[in-house]
């Protein structure tokens, strides 16, 4: 690994250790182990892996690929190196009383004593106390309004997720800020008070000025929406080339948290676990684990994560998504040992109570799972999978009402989610309310039908000769999503290379007709361009002459009653 990178992300270790966001700090010290045997976790498991795209820029006519956020990129210049330096050389030197209450405010933060760590730090002026002070007060509300929403756990007039008052107050302590780490906590708190674009603006200027904060690239990649978005921050938005190994980590990242990666995360995976970046690290390896369960090669990734555990049988981080893997091949010996030795190990860590909530499905132990599934909320009230897996237990059950209940929850975390729409779905059926039934799994094949959208547009970027096919292919499931600008696009696309091809009339056909048709229907559509289309089909042999005969009498008078709109 690159001497320099090695360095950042050590120091990187450290700023957000002593800041208290130790998931970051656990994300780099895991990215930054090697462990000398592990080569061949490091190693394509399978072969056909294309080689990483690094650029997020989609190359399709007529789709935007941006986040429909107005910021100007210009803004955004990352610091440089020297400055970084000689930041991080005036935070190293604060005056002794602040280093004195610095120490012991960490003792009470490690402990959890948060009104302790802001009662220590009262008067400290260092950047590092004023974050750490703030990061506490904002802890302390939000444990408040978490424990009062609970209290009216069977108000349904209670607001689906507990909303922290205090938040505006937080706000104005960071408004003027140009502190990286504060213009984080600002990032935080716009997006609890779902000010979305402002707060993507606020978390990129802080990447800028400190790259290695990975709790900013994760509360980034909760801001986005869908992959498509995720496509959207890279470059210019973001101040990084596209083949930085942060930015293709994010890229990893909110791919799996959407389910929907790819072949070309899997490369990047592969990428990221060479010699030049993190080669033999336990979280690359296990963030390509996830992007194998997501493409449902479930082989591939069990020997991941059995690779994973052989260096570290002690990690529990992902281990609910080897339990899902272990559950979906009906590994009942492999899941009843996982679940008997983490339970002894950590029973008080959600993803373990996930896995024991497997193990009972599994056998069939219903009741039992629902109620590791129920532990597994209670420890964290946003894990959105031990929900969905409540839902399922409870339609086993054929407890509708609270699978509804379950289903519920997980769409307030995250309405991205495929499984919870389906499985309102399935409740809604069973107490024969088929249009609610309907709706909702119409919302559920939506949002697959995203999913094969954007596989099918990244498969584009190295298409070859199978361009046309899946051009077709995307045409077709924009058609379903009731999108028909995107679909002529895609249609276009098909007539375009067909004839730069040579090819015969028949192989589009159907695409110049629909084409065709577009133009006719949207205002100030390209006439001209229609004619030519319907012209072409109309004289050849193929089977839809007769169909693009009617279209072309229906053209005539659409062209006399508005003027042709010459160009396309």
């Amino acid at each position: 690994m690159d001497l320099r990178l090695v360095a950042e992300l050590h120091h990187s270790i450290k700023d957000c250790a002593d800041r208290g966001l130790v998931v970051a700090a656990k994300c780099k010290r895991d990215a930054s182990c090697e462990h000398p045997n592990s080569f061949s976790t490091s190693t394509p498991a399978r072969s056909r892996s294309p080689q990483p795209s690094l650029s997020f820029v989609v190359d399709s006519p007529a789709v935007s690929t941006g986040l429909p956020i107005p910021i100007e990129a210009r803004n955004y210049a990352p610091l440089p190196t020297s400055e970084r330096s000689a930041y991080r050389s005036r935070e190293t030197d604060p005056d002794q009383a602040d280093a004195a209450a610095f120490l012991a405010a960490q003792a009470f933060y490690t402990s959890k004593e948060f009104s302790r760590v802001v009662h220590v730090l009262q008067g400290c002026r260092s950047p590092k106390a004023q974050f750490l002070s703030l990061y506490c007060q904002f802890l302390i509300s939000e444990r408040s309004t978490e424990r009062n929403w609970y209290k009216n756990h069977s108000d349904r007039s209670k607001p689906a997720i507990p909303f922290n008052r205090r938040l505006l107050g937080h706000l104005e302590l960071v408004k003027n800020t140009d502190d990286p780490w504060l213009l984080f906590l600002k990032g935080l708190f716009l997006f609890r008070l779902n000010r979305r674009e402002e707060a993507v603006e606020n978390i990129i200027v802080s990447l800028g000025a400190y790259p290695w904060n990975w709790s900013a690239w994760t509360l980034l990649g909760q801001c986005v929406g869908d992959a498509q978005e995720v496509a959207g921050v890279a470059p210019p938005l973001l101040p990084f080339s596209a083949s930085h190994p942060l930015v293709q980590m994010f890229q990893v990242k909110s791919m799996n948290e959407l389910n929907s990666p790819t072949e070309n995360e899997l490369a990047l995976c592969d990428h990221l676990l060479g010699d030049d970046y993190f080669r033999g690290s336990l979280w690359v390896m296990s963030l390509r684990a996830c992007v194998l369960y997501h493409l449902h090669d479930f082989g591939q990734a069990e020997k991941q994560f059995e690779n994973i555990l052989s260096l570290d049988p002690y990690r529990v981080d992902d281990i609910d998504i080897y339990s899902n893997i272990l559950y979906v091949t009906e590994n009942r010996l492999k899941l009843t040992w996982l679940a008997h030795e983490f339970l002894e190990r950590d029973k008080d860590r959600p993803e373990v109570c996930c896995l024991v909530g497997n193990h009972y499905s599994l056998r069939g132990e219903h009741e039992k799972a629902v109620k590791y599934f129920r532990r597994a909320t209670e420890l964290d009230r946003t894990y959105l999978s031990a929900w969905t897996l409540m839902g399922h237990e409870y339609i086993e059950m054929k407890n509708s009402h609270a699978a509804i209940e379950a289903y519920r929850r997980a769409v307030d975390i995250s309405r991205k989610d495929y499984r919870a729409w389906y499985g309102l779905g399935q409740a809604y059926e069973l107490l024969s309310m088929h249009q609610y039934a309907l709706h909702y799994y119409q919302r559920a094949t939506a949002l697959r039908t995203r999913d094969a959208v954007e596989c099918l547009k990244r498969a584009l970027l190295s298409a070859g000769s199978q361009e046309i096919t899946l051009s077709l292919k995307l045409a077709k499931l924009y058609e379903e999503l009731e999108e028909p600008m995107e679909a002529a696009a895609y249609h276009k696309r098909v007539v375009d290379i067909s004839r730069a091809e040579g090819r015969p009339v028949q192989d589009y056909a159907k695409s110049s007709i629909y084409v065709a048709r577009h133009q006719m229907v949207i205002p100030g559509g390209d006439l001209e361009l229609a004619k030519e289309y319907l012209e072409r089909i109309a004289h050849s042999n193929v089977e839809e002459v007769t169909q693009a005969t009617d279209w072309l009498k229906k053209l005539k008078s659409v062209m006399l009653s508005r003027p042709t709109n010459h160009g396309s």
